[in-house]
């Protein structure tokens, strides 16, 4: 095994079981509740009925509930694998979990309003979360590159091949975050010019594509971590984190070029 793909010694970071310190356990307990909010509404669903997909439907609040929950629960721990200050790492992590709650919180209110969440300005209250769940998105962006350029100006610690899983996590994230923000924008632009059932559609391309993307930074360190407690040698785990990252993004390039020829 090269010496060049072992990562610096460091103080072992909190694995994700055990160790963790207070900001990190509020986060992880943040994300648990936001899960349980997706997966109750799964049952809304059930019992409620009405349309799967479209700007009104209890999908949003489902799959919301769950994404945030999970990126939450995975950004506090894969960051504890950072080069970066205890105090700035904390109050990052405290911020991207009330925007999660945000987030979650304004969808789910819309939801049980019966009225889309994004892009809806149809009243001054409407147009109020509409713009606050912009905000927050905004503020999600801040953080998560922080963090994604903080795992490229040090090497993250951790076992074999997590300093490749941390980094391409994050790299993957932002392209999550970049299409996020284009359908966002893309549909203000549509809704202010008049054009409202079109900055609805205008969302659906992109979609596959940042669902794939967004949690990569779970899975590759997930698996990183997982191998790390097989009795495989050192060069196999990181090969095989190495094929997973390249499956992935080639699953994003695929999501990415559908995403271009549905425009068309």
């Amino acid at each position: 095994m090269p010496s060049s793909l072992k990562s610096p010694p460091r103080k072992p970071p909190a694995n994700p079981l055990t160790g963790v310190r207070p900001a990190e356990r509020l986060c992880h307990t943040t994300g648990a509740l936001l899960v349980l909010s997706g997966l109750a509404h799964l049952v809304v669903f059930a019992v409620d009925g009405g349309p799967w997909y479209g700007p009104v439907s209890w999908r949003k609040p489902v799959t919301f509930g769950l994404s945030f929950g999970l990126t939450l629960i995975a950004v506090t721990w894969v960051t504890s694998y950072l080069k970066v200050g205890e105090r700035l790492r904390t109050v990052l992590l405290l911020v991207f979990a009330a925007d999660c709650v945000l987030e979650v919180g304004g969808i789910t209110l819309q939801a049980w309003r019966r009225v889309p969440s994004h892009l809806d300005m149809e009243t001054p209250f409407d147009t109020a979360v509409s713009m606050s769940l912009a905000v927050g998105g905004g503020i999600l962006v801040v953080v998560l590159t922080v963090f994604a350029v903080a795992s490229f100006r040090h090497r993250p610690a951790g076992p074999v091949g997590m300093a490749l899983a941390v980094r391409s996590g994050f790299a993957i994230l932002l392209v999550a975050l970049a299409s996020g923000a284009a359908m966002i924008a893309r549909g203000v632009v549509l809704v202010r010019t008049g054009h409202q059932e079109a900055a609805y559609d205008s969302t659906a391309p992109l979609k596959p594509l940042h669902g794939v993307s967004l949690h990569a930074v779970l899975v590759l360190p997930a698996l990183a971590w997982l191998l790390s407690r097989t009795s495989w040698s050192e060069q196999a785990r990181w090969r095989t984190v190495a094929v997973a990252v390249g499956c992935y993004a080639a699953a994003v390039a695929a999501a990415g070029a559908w995403a271009v020829l549905a425009r068309r």
